[in-house]
């Protein structure tokens, strides 16, 4: 038979402080999938010359009505244009969101690397991590990072 642990009582935060992280993170899950976007959006301009929405489509692994509502969506927030061609522009609203996450995205996969986590590992960790991460957390994995040799 084991023997039963004892729990530790719950402490509970204050309601205002709880309440703000709360807010923190729902307005991150808002953001994150522009920020998606517009990252993937700059990055298939810059190696391909352009961004479709099937190119789109088939890196998200969504279908092509999924993109089209969120470029849609992404339109409207003037964050993209579309062009009768089917091309995909982003507007300079839409550079910087993308400048943005891929800068942080950078940040936590090199902390997550000095920590010896595997690349292919702290790449994909990084994709959800980066959208969750405040300004000052991000700044300190980039020290920790910086000194140990990240």
């Amino acid at each position: 038979m084991t023997a039963e642990k004892k729990s530790e009582p719950v402490r509970l935060i204050a309601p205002d402080i709880q309440s703000a992280s709360f807010r923190q993170t729902r307005q991150a899950h808002k953001l994150e999938l522009a920020e998606d976007y517009v990252e993937l959006i700059g990055d298939l301009i810059a190696a391909h010359g352009a961004a479709r929405q099937v190119d789109i489509a088939g890196r998200l692994g969504v279908a092509q009505p999924t993109v089209a509502k969120m470029l849609k969506r992404l339109s409207e927030e003037g964050l993209v244009t579309q062009q009768a061609n089917r091309r995909v522009i982003l507007t300079e609203a839409g550079q910087r969101l993308a400048a943005e996450a891929r800068e942080r995205h950078r940040a936590v996969e090199a902390f997550l690397l000095s920590l010896g986590v595997s690349a292919e590992t702290a790449r994909r960790d990084a994709e959800g991590i980066e959208h969750h991460v405040s300004a000052e957390t991000l700044a300190a994995l980039r020290r920790f990072a910086k000194q140990n040799g990240g």
